[in-house]
């Protein structure tokens, strides 16, 4: 064999290597998935645009086409409708006792941080440990688009049924609407799953802690927010207590550990974004069509549905996590208590909000990021430095004082207008 053969060999084994590797990397699933998800945005997109320039709108009948359409692409004005359910004809609940109001918090808190520290443990679990059947076979699952849909089609079932049981304000958002920040969220799921490949659980979740820097961010572009002062120095003390915690992260797994790598701070950050548009896109939905938080979760999930099953069945890895889940019964079963806390979990931030504020919740949320990276420091013993949690108490110090700054800022407010009103 000459020279130049072997050399032809190698450099053939080299390009099948890193054609391999490629076709495993995140950076070709994630490319393969918009392409996919890409198959339902095109149609939509000029379907919608179709309807819009034809004027559609004027010439609908009353048929159940001319409706969907309708709903679809036009919805119904807000403004039209409003005199026929307005909130001033509503009866005021009664004010409920302060012991119904703890048992309600209790209820509340109890129920937020069971349904996420479960979560959080059966994700990292599900994505970063082996699976072993009765026969000895072991698995190792990858698929991380799967658990998307798993979680988001028990959510969608939920809030459906949820919708048909009770009453709620009439519908008048266009449904396509959804669908930006459903294709947002299910990204950012799919991020947080992938990032647990290349970074620790405790990261990834002093990483969210950190994503109100890019929801500030994303709040300018869509909806011109201004910001105070205080909100811009907390951002910054965010910032400084992640970057502690990943150098003390890396620290105390060597230099040459893999645990947190570029991949998985990119991923991060992607997450971290498209996570900070779908909060923004939601509140602005929210503000424009005055719906129900479960009718925005029964339309985002939907959409989540939509997206995910076509890109699954048109990659063929449907059958092959179905499969996986079949071989390994313990996958199943962690599975379906993983989209349980998600979907039931979803409804309690949804009541939470609703009935205590968005403050209270944060708080809460705040603690249950806490005791989730206490909790997978202790069961899947991952070692913090001094540095790592000094990082960590600064993040939370930081989130704390951004809540104790706004809460002050509003109840100044509330003084200044009513000083106002007496001067008049």
């Amino acid at each position: 064999m000459t020279d130049w053969t072997r050399l032809q060999e190698n450099l053939s084994r080299m390009a099948e290597y890193t054609l391999s590797s490629f076709s495993e990397s995140w950076i070709a699933s994630l490319i393969l998935n918009l392409l996919c998800y890409a198959t339902v945005f095109v149609p939509g997109y000029l379907l919608i645009r179709y309807f819009k320039k034809s004027k559609y709108i004027e010439r609908a009948g009353s048929g159940l086409f001319s409706r969907v359409v309708t709903s679809c692409v036009f919805g119904q004005s807000y403004d039209k409708l409003a005199t026929t359910d307005p909130a001033h004809s509503r009866p005021t609940p009664p004010e409920k006792s302060f012991s119904s109001k703890c048992l309600q918090l209790s209820f509340c808190f109890l129920g937020l941080q069971v349904s996420y520290l479960t979560w959080g443990v059966l994700q990292e679990k599900i994505m970063t440990k082996e699976y072993q059947n009765s026969e000895g076979s072991i698995g190792h699952f990858k698929d991380s688009q799967f658990l998307v849909f798993v979680n988001r089609i028990l959510a969608f079932l939920l809030a459906a049924v949820y919708l048909t049981c009770t009453r709620q304000p009439r519908h008048t958002a266009p449904i396509y609407k959804y669908s930006y920040c459903s294709f947002s969220n299910i990204m950012s799921s799919w991020c947080q799953y992938e990032a647990l490949k290349y970074v620790t659980f405790p990261t990834q979740v002093l990483a969210k802690a950190s994503k109100i820097i890019p929801t500030m961010i994303m709040g300018k572009i869509i909806a011109s927010k201004k910001y105070e002062y205080y909100e811009y120095v907390t951002a910054l003390l965010i910032s400084f207590g992640m970057t502690m915690f990943l150098l003390g992260s890396t620290e105390a797994h060597g230099t040459s550990s893999s645990t947190t790598t570029l991949s998985g701070v990119i991923i991060l950050v992607g997450y971290m974004s498209f996570d900070a548009f779908t909060s923004n896109w939601q509140g602005e939905l929210f503000n424009q069509h005055k719906m129900s938080s479960v009718q925005m979760m029964c339309g985002v999930n939907l959409f989540s549905c939509l997206f995910t099953t076509t890109s699954l069945m048109q990659q063929g890895t449907f059958s092959v996590s179905l499969q996986f889940m079949l071989t390994y019964p313990g996958f199943f079963w962690d599975s379906l208590i993983l989209s349980v806390c998600s979907a039931t979990g979803q409804l309690f931030i949804y009541y939470t909000i609703s009935v205590f504020g968005p403050v209270v919740f944060i708080i809460i949320m705040t603690i249950r990021q806490g005791l989730a990276i206490l909790l997978s420091c202790i069961i899947y013993s991952h070692p913090v430095t001094l540095m790592g949690l000094l990082g960590i108490l600064l993040v939370f110090t930081a989130i704390f004082l951004r809540l104790y700054c706004s809460y002050r800022l509003k109840q100044v407010q509330q003084r200044r207008a009513m000083s106002d009103t007496t001067k008049v």
